[in-house]
């Protein structure tokens, strides 16, 4: 039996690459199945040797799901330096978010299953009766008991399920499905199966390269967290190759330089007393200062509403032209994917729909968008950019959801003074620690589901210890905040010269920013987590709220449900007491 195995064995097995559809390691029954048939042999022989190899993969061991081959493939630009030059297997990308599909694992990125066919009649269309029929009693009878039937062949026969508009629906990977119909996703656990995306290997020499075609990069940054998404890194880099390739034309080498367009996102959020000229020029000094010197031009849109969005449209297809590349780069979840969608619904043309969610990370992969721009031009949606000072990227699903901005934000005023706090859920403490005036004005703009307390400084340790996790929300749950880290103090010293408007911000990176209103100087002591990046800007948006809030806990349902849990913790222990 043995002679016979190695007789149709092959000597030096061919070098073969897997399919995506087959993450585990080649075992024996792969090997087995890969033979050749015995069709050489004499038909007793071979009859015998089919037998035999019948039997040995009927015996064969199945693949085991810990033998999976790398992952680095499955998201693009995840690779070693000794696998820089290896082209990626050959799979199909997911159109909504940009990873290599494959349908073998469930538990792995980018799975996929095929829809099964619909027969002809699926969801065929029915009609009522004709009006004209009314007038017989029991045709009468029959329709108002609801009843309907399908159009007869006599009047063109009953329409047909549009099976070929279901058919022409882009297969999309389980984890898109999920994000488009739940808003989560599917299996979080296979989040962290996924390397890092390299943005420095994949991404940046393309954009910042003088040769080839012009690269247009669009600046996405979400209004409500200017300074947490602005991709700082990526703008120094542009910068500094526009200024070294400016002059390179000269000498006769590529100077096809970048250009650079700054789009705010998520318009709609900001107040409607924002005027968009004092909101552009604002913009413009602070993405100065954040390393973006030479714009090319800033639009202020928002893609749910379709505000400005024709405009960039328009003036990103005159800088790329006929062959140029656009990319759409900026941190995660500050709205790439919702803008390029809205994009396409501008222009009109038929485009596949990224997956767009209130999720950071949601693409995971370089997606090439059609439809969008005339020619040659290529338009590219990218992974958000990880940043770790972001409070965002310390927080769980549930606790992100508290934070994450979807209405228009709505001013939360504390006239406060000297040697009291604001706790901002339990992310972030503002002390008033000395004042020249006897009160401040401080509005807090951020999430309305995040609870909010003024009280006495001097309990703010106890504030820390009884109510964090509970009544302070997020961290969700008490064991939490020792996950985040350790809480660090940052000193800013502000001066105003009016009561009516604010003068300056301070900015916590993912989460907000407080206003303050004042006429005079003040000392604050910011407190956050160690790492979260906390700025002093100009303020934003000057109005404050005319009703200020009260001290303690503001209104909402953490705050209410916390306290019914702890009522009823309360009374189960002085019951306890009684009984014993």
């Amino acid at each position: 039996m043995r002679s016979i195995v190695r007789k149709l064995s092959p000597s030096t097995p061919p070098h073969r690459r897997f399919p995506l559809s087959s993450l585990s390691a080649p075992n024996s029954c792969s090997i087995l199945s890969s033979l050749p048939p015995c069709s050489l042999l004499p038909p007793a022989v071979s009859a015998a040797a089919n037998s035999i190899l019948s039997l040995l993969r009927h015996f064969a061991s199945q693949p085991s799901p810990s033998s999976t081959l790398s992952l680095a493939f499955i998201r693009g630009g995840c690779y070693d330096a000794e696998d820089a030059h290896r082209p990626p297997l050959s799979l199909p990308f997911c159109p909504g978010c940009g990873v290599h599909m494959q349908d073998s694992d469930p538990s792995l990125p980018g799975f996929f299953s095929t829809p099964s066919t619909k027969s002809p009649d699926y969801r065929a269309p029915i009609s009522p009766l004709p009006l004209s029929s009314t007038s017989d009693p029991e045709t009468s009878i029959f329709i108002k008991s609801g009843h309907l039937q399908e159009l007869s062949e006599a009047t063109g026969g009953p329409l047909s399920g549009d099976s070929s508009a279901e058919d022409s629906k882009p297969l999309v990977c389980a984890r898109c499905h999920s994000l488009r119909h739940y808003g989560r996703v599917k299996d979080s656990s296979a989040e962290n199966l996924l390397p890092d995306f390299d943005f420095d290997c994949m991404i940046a020499p393309k954009i910042a390269s003088p040769s080839g075609p012009r690269s247009v990069v669009l600046f996405v940054v979400d209004a409500t967290d200017f300074d947490g998404s602005f991709p700082r890194k990526v703008a120094r880099l542009l910068s500094a190759s526009i200024d070294h390739n400016a002059l390179a034309w000269k000498e006769s080498k590529p100077a096809n330089i970048p250009r650079i367009i700054l789009v705010v996102t998520k318009l709609d959020l900001l107040p409607s007393s924002v005027s968009p000229e004092m909101l552009n020029e604002w913009t413009r000094r602070r993405a100065n200062v954040l390393g973006a010197v030479k714009l090319a031009g800033l639009h202020l849109v928002s893609a749910v509403r379709d505000w400005g969005v024709r405009n960039l449209v328009e003036q990103v297809a005159e800088f790329a032209g006929p062959r140029g590349n656009v990319w759409a780069v900026g941190a995660q979840n500050a709205g790439k994917s919702t803008l390029i969608n809205a994009m396409g619904r501008c222009v009109g043309r038929k485009m596949t729909q990224l997956t767009e969610a209130p999720v950071p990370g949601t693409t995971l992969g370089i997606v090439r968008v059609e439809g969008v721009l005339c020619g040659h031009a290529k338009l590219f949606d990218t992974p958000g950019i990880l940043h770790p000072y972001q409070i965002t990227t310390r927080l769980t699903r549930e606790e992100q959801k508290l934070i994450h901005i979807s209405k228009e934000l709505k001013p939360r005023t504390y006239r406060i003074k000297a040697g009291h706090s604001i706790h901002i859920g339990g992310l972030m403490r503002v002390d008033v620690e000395e004042s020249s005036a006897d009160s401040i004005y401080l509005t807090v703009w951020a999430s309305p589901l995040l609870p909010l307390h003024m009280g006495k400084k001097e309990n703010s340790h106890k504030m820390i210890e009884d109510h964090f996790g509970r009544q302070l929300q997020p961290p969700i749950g008490e064991r939490r905040i020792t996950e985040l880290g350790e809480l660090v103090r940052t000193e800013f010293r502000v001066t105003g010269d009016s009561w009516d408007e604010s003068s300056t911000d301070i900015a916590a990176a993912g989460l907000g920013w407080i206003a303050v209103c004042l006429k005079g100087e003040t000392l604050l002591g910011v407190w956050t987590y160690d790492g979260i990046h906390v700025v002093s800007r100009s303020s934003l948006i000057a109005r404050k709220a005319i009703i200020f809030e009260e001290a303690g806990f503001t209104v909402s349902n953490i705050v209410s449900k916390a306290d019914s849990i702890f009522s009823k913790e309360k009374q189960n222990k002085s019951g306890k007491k009684k009984s014993a």
